[in-house]
């Protein structure tokens, strides 16, 4: 009973926070049909301030640590985005009224990171004084680029059996019309063999069937070039190179880390509002991906905390890093994933799984997520 009650009066705290009240401030404005709006340019800007100042603390903190103490963490990151993708799959994609490709795009979307998320819950662990490795925002491309990859390589996969099934073997009549050959007939002796097996041999047509299709191959590369190209992932990557190559020190104090916090409340605000307009896009499709996007970021970043646990008694991986790592699999790309899955799976309904991000999924993963982790990491590792 200590325990409960002492994870519960955590709990409640952490929905007091500051960066979860303009959150929930952001959804009510929206609902009760407020006009405020936020231009595009400078929510894009924002985004671009707080992840560039996480990657520089992140490169900062890599520069002056022991790059092994990075490797299980970031291991665990790659498997925790992989494993979320085949849980989606294997979950949603089986539910009724659920299509195969959206249920692989929404997994994926889910797979992936949130900068703001990650930006959301590290303010938090900060106000808390809870401490954490300043690398630990780092292991957000582990986790991103694995999940996008494996979404649409899982779905390419998958869109090419179904379209062998359905196009590989055409009707004897399909076929024969389609080679100019009429039914019963076949090619003179001077154009073809003596037999009509001889003739199906040599066109490789089975008893009754038509040639195959050549599936094409996925190509990795041109997935991972796109994630890297994201603006999200190129702002972090851009901090993590300038702060482990150069000494950004005095500008990141002087500049980045004061102005973190209120761009950060800005940001959540934003997205308080653009969840309660998502909240309709959600009513076009199945009402499995609400149920999805509110049990999917717990389940996720359960599975990364028990993960993240492991590396803490193995390497001595700090309460906050696990926290880390548990919100970032709980959260959902809300920048650069939608772009990267609507190219790579033209297929999928970007109703369903942007509209389960952004309308459940993200807050659930900040106005749940941070502080329910946080409160776990508390109670059972004394974070």
């Amino acid at each position: 009973m200590d325990f409960l009650s002492d994870f519960l009066t955590k709990f409640g705290a952490q929905l007091q926070s500051p960066t979860l009240a303009f959150l929930i401030g952001g959804i009510v404005i929206a609902a009760l049909g407020s006009k405020l709006e936020i231009p595009d340019a400078i929510y894009k800007f924002i985004v671009f301030m707080l992840l560039i100042k996480v990657g520089l603390s992140g490169g900062i903190a890599i520069r002056n640590s022991n790059i092994t103490e990075m490797l299980l963490p970031a291991l665990f990151a790659v498997v925790t985005g992989m494993l979320i993708v085949f849980i989606g799959r294997y979950t949603l994609a089986k539910l009724p009224n659920v299509k195969t490709v959206d249920a692989i795009a929404t997994a994926g979307l889910f797979g992936a990171v949130s900068g703001s998320t990650l930006a959301a819950a590290l303010t938090v662990l900060e106000a808390q004084g809870m401490e954490y490795e300043p690398w630990a925002g780092a292991l957000y491309p582990f986790m991103d680029i694995p999940a996008l990859v494996t979404a649409i390589v899982v779905a390419s996969i998958y869109t090419s059996k179904k379209q062998d099934t359905a196009d590989e073997y055409l009707s004897k009549q399909e076929y024969l019309s389609k080679q100019s050959v009429a039914a019963g007939e076949y090619p003179s002796k001077q154009e073809y063999p003596t037999s009509r097996q001889e003739y199906r041999s040599q066109q490789r047509i089975t008893a009754g069937g038509y040639p195959r299709k050549q599936r094409e191959r996925v190509k990795i590369w041109p997935i991972v070039k796109e994630s890297l190209e994201g603006s999200a992932l190129s702002a972090l990557l851009l901090g993590l190179a300038l702060g482990i190559l150069t000494q950004p020190e005095s500008v990141f104090e002087s500049f980045y880390e004061p102005l973190f916090r209120g761009l950060l409340s800005i940001l959540m605000l934003v997205m308080g509002m653009e969840a309660w307009t998502r909240i309709g896009e959600l009513r076009k499709v199945a009402q499995w991906y609400a149920v999805y996007a509110f049990v999917a970021p717990l389940l996720h970043g359960f599975i990364a905390f028990g993960l993240g646990m492991i590396a803490h008694y193995a390497t001595g991986f700090s309460p906050g890093g696990v926290v880390i790592l548990s919100v970032i699999a709980a959260s959902s790309s809300d920048i650069s994933g939608p772009p990267t899955l609507r190219a790579g799976i033209p297929s999928a309904n970007p109703s369903a799984y942007i509209g389960a991000s952004t309308a459940v999924g993200t807050p659930v993963a900040i106005a749940l997520g941070i502080p329910l982790f946080i409160g776990l990491a508390q109670a059972l590792m004394g974070g």
